[in-house]
């Protein structure tokens, strides 16, 4: 049986669902643009904008699925507090060990253009150092005792990020 310092019992001490890091990001951006409104260039107003927003969001979109799909397909859990109970690296996992993260930054990123709010981007960026200090790391961490040189491996060979 797994106690509370077995490397097996869950991937972070982090009990917070990350898509939920990633929306307080957002809603504090929108908030803070109501509060002290930030610039507005002609492209944010305007069709580019909006066209680069609708991307990011579609492009963010498409890979989180990916890597939720991925992990679906090998029957293994999303949730990073979870005990991971098969090592998925095909898919988006080939090329970013993160694709769920790096899919939730980009919407969250296309979602502050959509709202012509340049606020919310460097919080998405603190959101992201938030999620890679206190989540992906206890990830890894718990990866690597599970799968040992296989994720080593892995790791060696694809980026964390991007």
């Amino acid at each position: 049986m797994a106690g509370p310092s077995d490397p097996y019992d869950r991937a972070s001490g982090l009990h917070v669902p990350p898509p939920l890091i990633f929306a307080a990001a957002v809603l504090a951006g929108w908030l803070l643009d109501r509060a002290i409104p930030g610039p507005r260039p002609d492209w944010l107003v305007s069709g580019p904008g909006a066209i680069a927003g609708a991307s990011l969001v579609t492009a963010g979109g498409a890979l989180a699925f990916a890597g939720v799909l991925n992990f679906w397909r090998a029957k293994t859990t999303i949730l990073p507090f979870k005990t991971a109970t098969r090592f998925v690296a095909t898919g988006p996992y080939r090329f970013t060990r993160n694709p769920m993260y790096v899919g939730l930054s980009t919407i969250s990123i296309g979602v502050a253009l959509l709202l012509r709010d340049l606020w919310t981007i460097p919080l998405v960026f603190v959101a992201a150092a938030v999620i890679d200090r206190f989540v992906i790391r206890g990830e890894e961490r718990h990866l690597e005792a599970r799968f040992g040189d296989d994720f080593r491996d892995y790791k060696r060979r694809v980026r964390r990020w991007l």
